[in-house]
């Protein structure tokens, strides 16, 4: 069950370096667009958006006046074809901006954009959020080490994200999985473990339910159930081992309770060394690109000095490998922590063959 685990209430936001801005450019994240987060701040009022039990959701809809509103339209359909497309500007004529959502909760304060296409009415949404290398650099380890790729732009001091599609595991937890059958609970439970090492490993904190997705996926007669983060503001900040540990919210108290009654000890452990194993061969896969990433990330600064002097201590105390002693920042750590797994990733091997 879940410890008294606590985060920072104010994490603070990290600017972009010029190191991270050239690895960004590199790799074709970086690049010009016509409209950034600030010019959408100049909305003349909103609504309150309610879901369909009347339920506030804490994001307002914003509206411009007429003058702005063509210019942002355009602007906003323009980085769409950036973000989704080839950037070219023949899409534009088939999209149409619905709504721009603010929520002016948690760090980011982001922007949501729904954009439609005209011709079959199919929809989609991105992000339009302030540019924090923390969020960056998770976004790019969730790119590289976990299964799913994702797909950013950053211009400045603006960052813009694709949406990633699933259920909240907040509303999953209270209104789906009672409902779910004792196998599909199974499943899920062994997620949730695999889910917990991801995270542990390359120390994406704040995993409280409402900060990751459950997305179902039909599979021949029965539904898998993948989780995936949606949220990595909290990326290798806090001091705390157990904040990098999803099992230790509270949030999660119904699932680690269906990871202890579904899934033995011995399983419990086999499904994290496949984990371990997983990532070893995606950091090996993306091994000149991590390295660039890595390299940027070990000379910034994404946390406080105290953060990272307990937080090395905790890791050597959890693993005994005296290399996270000599680690000086937060990249070093991460560093020193995808070491680790490949390394014993590496002689298990070695020593099957």
């Amino acid at each position: 069950m879940a410890d008294d685990v606590k985060i920072s209430k104010k994490k603070p936001s990290y600017p972009v370096s010029k190191n991270l801005d050239s690895y960004l450019s590199e790799y074709r994240r970086n690049m010009d667009l016509p409209i950034v987060y600030s010019d959408l701040l100049r909305f003349q009022g909103s609504v309150v958006v309610y879901d369909e039990k009347d339920q506030d959701t804490l994001w307002i809809r914003v509206y411009y006046s007429d003058t702005d509103r063509d210019e942002i339209d355009h602007s906003l359909k323009k980085v769409y074809s950036e973000l989704i497309s080839d950037g070219g500007d023949w899409i534009l004529k088939y999209l149409n901006v619905d709504a721009i959502d603010y929520c002016t909760f948690g760090n980011s304060k982001p922007f949501r954009i729904k954009v439609r296409n005209i011709l079959n009415d199919n929809y989609t949404y991105f992000y339009v959020k302030k540019a924090d290398a923390s969020r960056i650099y998770g976004l790019e380890l969730e790119h590289m080490l976990s299964p799913y790729n994702l797909n950013f732009l950053v211009c400045k001091d603006t960052l813009i994200e694709e949406h990633i599609a699933g259920i909240p595991g907040d509303e999953f937890i209270k209104n789906s999985l009672d409902n779910c059958s004792e196998s599909e609970k199974a499943q899920i439970a062994k997620e949730f473990v695999k889910f917990n090492e991801r995270c542990t490993i390359r120390l994406l904190g704040d995993m409280r339910s409402y900060n990751y997705v459950i997305v179902p996926i039909h599979d021949f007669d029965h539904v898998v159930f993948k989780i995936r983060a949606i949220d990595f503001d909290q990326q290798s900040f806090e001091g705390k081992l157990k904040i990098y540990m999803p099992q230790f919210y509270k949030e999660n108290n119904k699932m680690v309770e269906m990871v202890q009654n579904k899934i033995q000890n011995e399983s419990i452990e086999q499904y994290r060394i496949e984990e371990r194993s997983i990532v070893a061969k995606r950091i090996i896969s993306f091994k000149e690109r991590l390295n660039s990433l890595l390299k940027c990330m070990e000379s910034d600064e994404l946390s406080l000095s105290k953060n990272v002097d307990n937080l090395k201590e905790e890791i050597y105390n959890y693993t005994l490998d005296k290399t996270f002693r000599q680690s000086k920042s937060m990249g070093e750590i991460v560093k020193s922590t995808l070491d680790f797994v490949k390394r014993n990733y590496e002689n298990v091997s070695t020593k099957v063959m």
